[in-house]
């Protein structure tokens, strides 16, 4: 990653509760390994320690108990929904996280097939506030080409906020190496550096 030009790095360990039952201990401890390893091998890039919440049970109940979420910068917190399924209360959720104080970022949006059909819900979810992180592979054709229309419809309309690398394994890291600048993803980059079009003038 550093070979391509990353300077510093959010890692953002999936919590779900029927899979990844990840907590603020678990992620702690995690990325404290992470950094002493950075650290022996004279890596001396910045790390910082967040997560990617699932909108589920589990989550819910952090929202009731109000406890602290890991945001990946200020008061940004990371949220994915079901591939299978939008969750019925998504918009209550926006609204609680927001009374809470936080920002929503929703990680993936061109990803759920479900929206592909129904794209005006998608630009409804960002009205409501949300920050749009769309995954950088996704210009690419990588998750497929649906998702890679749905990406270029996004930047199109002006609503891809952030990128994310959404990196899990060597297959993401070669993908990147591979990665070609399109005319969408261009855009969207010419838009993250534009100051009046960035995440802070929006919000």
């Amino acid at each position: 990653m550093i070979d391509l030009g990353y300077e510093s790095f959010t890692a953002t360990p999936h919590v779900m509760e029927d899979m990844w039952r990840n907590n603020t201990a678990s992620i702690s401890k995690g990325y404290e390994v992470l950094k002493n390893a950075m650290k022996e091998a004279g890596i001396s890039n910045k790390l910082r320690m967040a997560a990617e919440y699932l909108v589920d049970g589990n989550f819910t109940r952090m929202l009731e108990e109000k406890e602290e979420l890991l945001t990946i910068q200020k008061n940004w917190a990371l949220i994915e929904i079901s591939f299978i399924e939008p969750p019925r209360n998504l918009k209550e959720i926006i609204f609680e996280m927001q009374i809470q104080g936080y920002h929503p970022v929703f990680a993936h949006p061109e990803r759920y097939n479900y929206y592909y059909k129904r794209l005006n819900e998608l630009k409804e979810i960002r009205d409501s506030g949300c920050i749009f992180q769309s995954n950088i592979l996704s210009f690419s054709g990588y998750y497929g080409p649906a998702a890679m229309q749905c990406a270029e419809w996004m930047a199109d309309k002006g609503m891809v906020d952030l990128l994310g690398s959404d990196l899990h394994h060597e297959r993401h890291l070669e993908a990147l190496r591979k990665l070609k600048l399109t005319k969408a993803l261009a855009k969207v980059m010419d838009q993250m550096a534009d100051p009046n079009n960035s995440v802070d003038a929006v919000l």
